[in-house]
């Protein structure tokens, strides 16, 4: 497999690869090191149905069944669909709003998430060019420049992330699709403490785990000054140096970190204008360190 570093900010595409093959434990660590390195993998040209996607998925970590339990393959809860699609008698094919806002998947869950794997089916076009943009922004950069006095007053400290705050934020939007949460979906995810720094399983360095998708509150500081603090991280992680924007091509696998990125899904596309992808989302249940070494 070839390497492509982007231009700037963080991913990179990885050509020659087919994914349907069974993955060696040595392009398994290839992919693993190349993940904690670059943030954003893109696999361009791929043709995996779900069971093909969930296996090379899978070979990553357990797979997560998203806590809604909605539009996932046949036989498969792991591989959810994301569209905006609908069949013949009107009934969405997809969720429709998946992943719009900046957020980390998982961050409001004890067990964390390693990575998503999206496999591009339909690709919303117009005039010629692709729509429905995945952001990405550098984690690891984010860290790394932060001011020296905010990360001695973060050391050490977490803050608590509730996935209701993301969902909520979701049902407001035009055209959302969304319920309100059950309380028995509440219960399967109540809010979590989490580090704001982190060190990656996989390089070693610290990356800033905190976005505004899922972030409440940091613990053991002031309201006023919590909110401020937290209102000066998202902003900090904005900066366009940070940014990747990845332009949709049917076919791309596209796998990026949920540790040391955050991730934002353009809707800039109408209902006329098709999207339908794979989703798989890997949980953190291995010990990386040890397999990329």
């Amino acid at each position: 497999m070839r390497m492509i570093p982007n231009n700037s900010g963080p991913g990179a595409r990885v050509e020659d690869f087919d994914l349907r093959q069974p993955l060696s434990a040595e392009d398994f660590r290839t992919i693993l090191r190349a993940l904690g390195r670059y943030g954003v993998l893109c696999f361009p040209g791929q043709d995996l149905d779900a069971p093909q996607l969930a296996a090379y998925a899978g070979r990553f970590g357990t797979l997560e069944v998203n806590v809604a339990n909605l539009f996932h393959a046949e036989g498969l809860p792991e591989i959810m669909h994301l569209s905006n699609m609908r069949d013949a008698a009107g009934k969405p094919l997809g969720l429709s709003d998946a992943g719009q806002g900046w957020h980390t998947d998982m961050s409001y869950s004890q067990d964390i998430a390693l990575a998503n794997v999206l496999h591009a089916k339909r690709v919303p076009m117009r005039d010629g060019r692709p729509l429905g943009d995945t952001q990405f922004l550098d984690m690891h950069a984010a860290y790394e420049e932060l001011p020296a006095e905010v990360k001695q007053r973060l050391e050490g400290r977490v803050a608590v992330h509730d996935f209701e705050k993301f969902w909520d934020v979701m049902r407001m939007r035009p055209g959302s699709i969304r319920g309100p949460l059950t309380e028995a979906q509440k219960a399967k995810k109540p809010p979590v403490r989490q580090p704001i720094f982190r060190v990656h399983p996989v390089t070693g360095r610290r990356v800033l785990y905190c976005n505004p998708g899922y972030a409440m509150r940091i613990e053991g500081l002031e309201p006023a000054e919590s909110d401020a603090m937290l209102a000066f991280l998202f902003l900090h992680q904005m900066q366009a140096r940070f940014l990747y924007s990845h332009h949709w091509t049917p076919g791309d696998v596209l796998m990026w970190d949920n540790i040391a990125t955050i991730h934002n899904a353009v809707a800039d596309y109408g209902a006329d204008e098709p999207r339908f992808i794979l989703r798989a989302q890997v949980m953190a249940s291995l010990d990386y360190a040890a397999l990329a070494a």
